[in-house]
Order: structure tokens, then sequence, then C-alpha cells
């Protein structure tokens, strides 16, 4: 290994926005599409192209040498199978907390107020007045516990609901009581909203299936920030086109959902396109990690959100 790592960006402005970079570290432009500035056995760290598709983040193998892969996300599922034992994979855990809590929190407010009703009523001048559940007093599921999942209960607090919060194992923690995923299907026939943020692996695929939905009480919400697979969509359409079962959801399987999916003409259907991160605040917030990322690499630590080492 040289003295001088070289560290692939996937756009200019990414690499600007960073700064001065260490001597012993290059700074390439590489979006994984197109041909980086140098031979791609010289990339040892990189950086990756934001929700990049799945065909694009396969570019990654070429780099033969790669050490370091540092996302622009939360969610890692699927790198582990790209990248195998080749290299370390670093997260962007913490940079999307905000955004991503304040979705889940306006896709609870604005389908148990009923905004998307009053959009389409907007649409065709009716003045129509009606009592909806509201967020007050609703028995809210959280099923996730991390960074984000911490930052949905502290948004949750200021509105009066009954919370519990459910994790990989029960325990207690400094905010109270926390089951087991596993609880979930006995709690289930009081959860008024269901609340998705864990990560997508083996044990929370179809973790909401239909038998989980079918206990849900007639008139239940399923909000899903986390990501698409973690519930039964087969299982979902047929909750929600019967009309028992609300949804407004942020992530789907598949994803971008298909023009002709029956969901698109459910009125009881709240559909935001992967969009949970992308505010504002994500780049600048994105630039501060990549920044501190950079000072850990090149001193030779591992720098923050490992969470595959190699």
């Amino acid at each position: 290994m040289s003295a001088q790592r070289t560290i692939s960006f996937p756009s200019q402005d990414l690499i600007d926005a960073v700064g001065a970079f260490p001597e012993n570290l290059k700074p390439v432009l590489w979006d994984l599409n197109n041909d980086p500035q140098v031979p791609l056995d010289d990339i040892e760290i990189a950086v990756m192209p934001y929700m990049a598709t799945a065909d694009t983040l396969r570019s990654i193998r070429k780099a033969e040498n790669l050490k370091v892969v540092q996302t622009q996300t939360t969610g890692y599922d699927g790198m582990v199978e790209l990248i195998g034992d080749r290299a370390d994979i670093n997260t962007a855990a913490g940079v999307h907390a905000a955004s991503t809590a304040e979705m889940a929190i306006g896709l609870a407010i604005a389908s148990l107020r009923g905004f998307p009703q009053a959009v389409r009523d907007q649409q065709e001048g009716h003045w129509n007045p009606r009592q909806w559940p509201g967020l007050a007093d609703r028995t809210v599921g959280l099923v996730g516990v991390g960074g984000i999942g911490h930052e949905i209960r502290k948004r949750l607090e200021p509105f009066e609901v009954n919370l519990l919060r459910y994790g990989s194992a029960a325990r207690t923690d400094e905010y109270g009581q926390v089951f087991a995923t596993s609880d979930l299907a006995a709690h289930a026939p009081k959860i008024d909203v269901l609340i998705l943020i864990v990560p997508l692996n083996d044990s929370t695929h179809h973790l909401v299936d239909a038998p989980l939905l079918a206990k849900l009480p007639d008139g239940a919400t399923v909000v899903n920030v986390a990501r698409g697979p973690v519930v039964d969509t087969d299982a979902l359409v047929a909750e929600v086109a019967s009309g028992r079962l609300n949804v407004a959801s942020d992530v789907f399987d598949p994803e971008p959902l298909p023009q002709d999916h029956p969901l698109w003409k459910c009125p009881n259907a709240l559909i935001i396109p992967h969009n949970g991160g992308n505010t504002a605040a994500f780049y600048p917030r994105m630039v501060k990690l990549l920044q501190r990322q950079v000072a850990a690499w090149s001193a030779g630590e591992t720098g923050e959100n490992l969470v595959h080492r190699s």
C-alpha cells in the first residue's frame, strides 16, 4: 500500500464541499457509472452515490483493492453481499435521523387527520368537514429503537400517545420498557398506529405479514419508513384495498412502485416515493460526516458508523 490512499467521491461538488484533504488521501471522481479519473485498482476508499440503483452499486466490485465503502444512507441492505469480506462498510447513520423522524410523524398525522382526503376535496372544491381519529390518545407501536427510532420517540412525546416500543430483544432502557418484536403479534390488537423503522435483514424481512396485519384493529394505520420488504406487500394490499387498514408509507416493495400497482388506487393509502431522508438538511450533514471520516481515515482509524468489518 502506498503512503497516499485514493478515495473516490460520486460528484465533484461533494469533493469541493469536503474541502482540503490531508496529504495521505487523494480525492478522485467516480460515480460508479463512468470510469474514474485513476485506475480502478488505485481506489481504496469509495463514497457511494446517494440512493444509487442496484446496477450502479454492482460496479463497486470492479475496484479490486477496495478497503472501505462509505454509504450515504443509514440502511446498507445488499451492501454486504456486494462487498463480502473485501472492505469495511461505514454508513451515514445519524445524517438522516431527523428528516426520517419528521417523515414518520408527518405520515402518521397526515393519515390520521385525513390530509389525503382533504387534498382530493380541495381539487374538487368540496367542503367536507368530518371527524378523523387524530394522533392524541392513540396507541402507537414503534418497531425499532435505534438512532432514528429514538428521534421518532422524542417527536411523539408532545402528541400524548400511548407508546409501545419494540426491539430485537426485550429490555428496559432509560425511557422505559422495550418489548421484543416477537411480542408484536400479542400486542397487535391494541395498536392503532404501527411505525416501522428497523433495518432490513433476514429477521425483519416480512416482519409485518398477513397474520400480524390481521391482528391489528379495524382502522389501524401502518407507517413504514424502514424498507419496503419489512412488510409483506401482498398482505398489505389485501388489507388496505378492503378498507380495513390504512397505510402511510415512504418505502415499498417493489420500488419504484409500478404505475399499475393497486395501492395507487386506494384512497386510504398515502404514498411517498422514498423521500424520507431527502431534505435540505441532508447535504450539509453528509458533508460534516465525510469531513470527520476523512480525518479518521487519514489517521488510520475506522471512522464512524462501522457496520461491517473486512
